[in-house]
Order: structure tokens, then sequence, then C-alpha cells
């Protein structure tokens, strides 16, 4: 499945953020500071959150400049509308023969842990009732001949449950109803019949079982319906929100991580360690048993061997250097050193000390790489706020090529950051703003004020200036600070936002 829109309501600073276009890979959501652009991958991850469903509540959710007595439990927050792939439509209609037709389903919830599916386009429940009236009429005068037939008791009981399958075959509007009815009297009939070892011709035998299957079919919707919708909402992928990267320390004790992973109660740290052993290959188990055996040189190749797989990795995504990660076992402790190999000096130090943005970067890498491959995130939708604000503009935009490369999770995430705007995908840009009276909208035209259209008119300009050859400038010719002022950048990059639409 995978997610087409999705449109928030009633919650926190959004009263109706309108639908909001997700069919691209990623989708970029820009806005200014306090924008509600936080709120709106909050409650999308309410929908399905990787951590467990829970309930919403009101009293801080539900938008303050609203009386609490609006909200209940039922009152909407998040709808969404999925695609579904030919497997997946294949399987609804194995569910529900009359979803056959369906490409899109919907899936939402309120403030209550109640969730609602919908299958987009199904086909209306309906009856030839002309081909049904045709049938009776042949099969009843067929069943009263053959009651002739019979025994004198017999006869009684075979009219009279010949002219109740007559009457229960009268159409009503409510196909449920008659579907039931009418598989009662079928099956009383028939039952009478083989009392009375009366038979009906072939064709008339024949017209009979149609009209079974006809009602069998309709009283069998409903369940097979309540299953379809339950089929979509097992189908959901998880949703995963992300705002803070847990650390990772550059130094981690592997016994303590074993015995804590034991009555599972490891910290968010160990957790993050964990992950960076599914990553490097490393088995923190047998490090320590080979440490137990004293076959230090089994250990340190298994780290050698890690550390390698873990510096590929890094050099293939972090383009701001070329570095080296390198895992060193002290006793009972794993520590991660990182160096610059190409550097005047190679000094190697602890993950530790590197620069913020190395670690935010290095956290990130480990987190998802672990949990995409076969972990929690291997399916889940990835709703990121203001990832790699840490980072140099460079590495940002590495990281935006980091999303569109190596995941193949649909991702939305946040951002008023230029070099986290994809400037060659402009049909995965959202615009988020907040009115005084609406509260936040979000646009999939990117429309917005000057504060909010910033990042992408910049991101045009820069872009444009990267691939146009500098000019050599009038000699005698001084540029001051303030001459070359934002409105100038701004003016060129509205001047290309332009041409982009």
């Amino acid at each position: 499945m995978r997610l087409a829109s999705f449109q928030i309501t009633n919650f926190r600073s959004i009263n109706d953020s309108g639908p909001i276009d997700s069919t691209q890979q990623i989708t970029a959501i820009l806005g200014r500071n306090d924008s509600g652009k936080s709120n709106l991958l909050r409650a999308l991850h309410s929908l399905n959150p990787a951590e467990g469903l829970a309930e919403l509540s009101p009293i801080k959710d539900f938008p303050r400049h609203r009386r609490l007595e609006e909200c209940n439990g039922d009152t909407p927050v998040v709808f969404t509308r999925w695609r579904l792939d030919e497997s997946e439509q294949a399987e609804l209609a194995g569910i529900l023969p009359r979803a056959s037709g369906v490409r899109h389903v919907t899936a939402a919830r309120g403030y209550a842990t109640a969730r609602w599916a919908g299958l987009e386009g199904l086909n209306a429940l309906s009856l030839d009732v002309s081909d049904i009236k045709g049938k009776v009429r042949k099969i009843v005068p067929g069943v009263k001949a053959a009651a002739e037939k019979v025994a004198e008791d017999a006869k009684a009981t075979l009219e009279q449950e010949a002219d109740t399958f007559d009457a229960a075959m009268i159409m009503s509007p409510d196909y449920i109803r008659w579907s039931a009815g009418a598989v009662q009297a079928a099956q009383a009939l028939r039952k009478a019949l083989a009392v009375a070892r009366a038979e009906l011709s072939d064709k008339q035998e024949q017209m009979l079982a149609e009209l079974e299957d006809v009602a069998l079919s309709i009283a069998n919707d409903a369940p097979a319906l309540a299953r379809a919708q339950a089929w979509v909402l097992e189908k959901l992928p998880r949703f995963i929100y992300v705002d803070e990267y847990p650390a990772l320390p550059g130094r981690q004790n592997i016994a303590e991580y074993l015995g804590r992973q034991g009555w599972g109660q490891l910290t968010p740290a160990q957790q993050s360690f964990g992950k960076l052993c599914k990553v490097a290959g490393l088995d923190p188990q047998q490090l320590q048993d080979l440490l137990e055996k004293n076959d230090q040189a089994t250990r340190n190749q298994l780290a050698n061997r890690a550390g390698s797989v873990v510096t590929a990795e890094i050099r293939r995504l972090w383009k701001d250097r070329a570095l080296k990660v390198r895992f060193n076992l002290d006793g009972q402790y794993l520590d991660t050193l990182v160096s610059d190999p190409n550097g005047a000096y190679e000094v190697e130090v602890n993950l530790d000390e590197r620069s913020r943005g190395f670690q935010w970067f290095f956290s990130f890498y480990v987190a998802f790489f672990a949990d995409t491959r076969s972990g929690r995130a291997e399916d889940a939708i990835l709703l990121l706020d203001e990832p790699g604000l840490h980072l140099h503009a460079h590495s940002q935009a590495d990281l935006l090529a980091h999303f569109e490369k190596d995941f193949g999770n649909q991702i939305i995430y946040t951002t008023h950051s230029p070099f986290m705007v994809p400037t060659h995908r402009l049909d995965a840009v959202r615009t988020a703003s907040l009115g005084e009276v609406g509260g936040t909208t979000v646009s999939n035209a990117a429309e917005g004020d000057e504060r909010t259209l910033f990042p992408l008119k910049a991101a045009l300009a820069l872009g444009r200036m990267a691939v146009e050859p500098t000019k050599a400038p009038p000699q005698e010719v001084r540029v001051t600070r303030s001459e070359a002022s934002a409105s100038a950048v701004n003016e060129q990059a509205g001047s290309q936002l332009a041409q982009a639409e």
C-alpha cells in the first residue's frame, strides 16, 4: 500500500489542513517556524504508530481556541487515501468479490482508538429483480405440480412451503434482510421436497440453485465487507515519527548491554548500539563468548571487518570528507573511532568527539539502515521533522539524495532549509501556512507568503547559480555587503521560481 494523500483536522493548530498529496517517494513540507508543520506529522503518525495505537488527548490535542464540548471520541483527526498494487487488489477481491474494481482504499481515525476503513469505488450491491421473478414463476408452479403426485398429507406441506418461498422471494429494498429470508425459504423448500420424495425438472432445479447462490452471496456480503475493512487496517504501513535521533555513545560496555537486553531494559543509547551492531554485522553475544575464551585474534578480525563495512557505507553517504571508521575492542568495551586518513595528520578520535553534524548523520544512518533492513521500519512510512538541522549545507543536500537513492520507504519531512528542498522534483514540495482564523493549511502548489516560500526561492536561485557560468566582474567595481542584500537574492529566486512554474 502506498500513501496517496492525507488530511488532518481538529488537531492542535489545524482545523482542516486540506488534502495533502503524498504520491511521491519523498514529500517535503516547507513552512516558517510555528506554522504547524510538526503537528501535521504528529497527527498522521497517530493513525498507525510503530509504538501502538493510543487515544489522543482532547485537552492537549484539540485546538485551544475551541470548546472541549465540541470534541468526542469520533471527532475526525486523520483521513488517508492509499493506492493498492495489483497483488493487493487481487487479495482484496478474494475477500470481497464485488471489490474487484477497487484501486484505492481509505483509513481514518478520531480521538478514540477506533479506526475506519473504506473501499473507494466499491461496486454497490445489485440484483437482477426481473431474473429472480422469472425463476420464481417457474419454480413455484413446478413444486405445486410435483405436489399433485405425492401423498395427501405431504401435498399440503409442500404446497405451503411453495407459497412461503414465493412470498420470501418478493424483493425488498433491504437486500441483506431479503437474502436472509430467501435463504431460509429455499432451504425449507428443499427439505419439503425431500420429505415428500418429490422432484423438480433439471431446469427448475438449476434455477433454484442459482437463486440460493444469489441469496447466499448477499447474506455473506456484510461479514465479507467487515473482513475487507479489517484487512485494510491490518495492511496499513507503520508510521515512524522522528524529531530527535538517540545519541550513539562512542564507547559501549558489551556485558552491560547483554545483561540489560536479557531483562528487556535497554536504554535508548544501548538500543542504538544494538542497531550499530546490526549494521556492522557484529554479534555482541559472540564477542562476549570469544572474550571468555580469550580468543582476541578472532574478536579483532570481526571488529576489523565491521569497521570496513561501515567505512564503505559512510564514505558513500557522507560527502563532506572521506572518513574512516574503526571499531576497537578493549576487554568488555567496544569503541567507535573515526579518523580522517586524507588529512595532513591522521588523528583518530572517539565518535563522541566528532562534530555534532557528523554525530547526527552517523546516528541517522545507523538507526534507519538497521530499521529499514528487516527492522520495524522496513515497510514503514518515515515522518522526519526538520532532519539534518546540524549538517553543513552540502551535507544536507547529500542527505536529501540519500533519502531518494537509499530508501524504498515513503518519506514525508518538514524543513525550512533551502538545501533540503528537492528543486529537481517540485511536484514533491508542499507549503504549510498558519492563518489567524483558518489555522494550519497546506498547499500542494507551493503557495504562501514571502517567508514561507523563501526556502524554495533560495533553493531555486542557488540551483541556477550552480549551473550558470560565473561572469567576471567589471574592473574597479566593489560590492558592499549591504548591496548584496537578501532582497536581491530573493528577487533572483522569485524570477527562477516563476520560470519553474
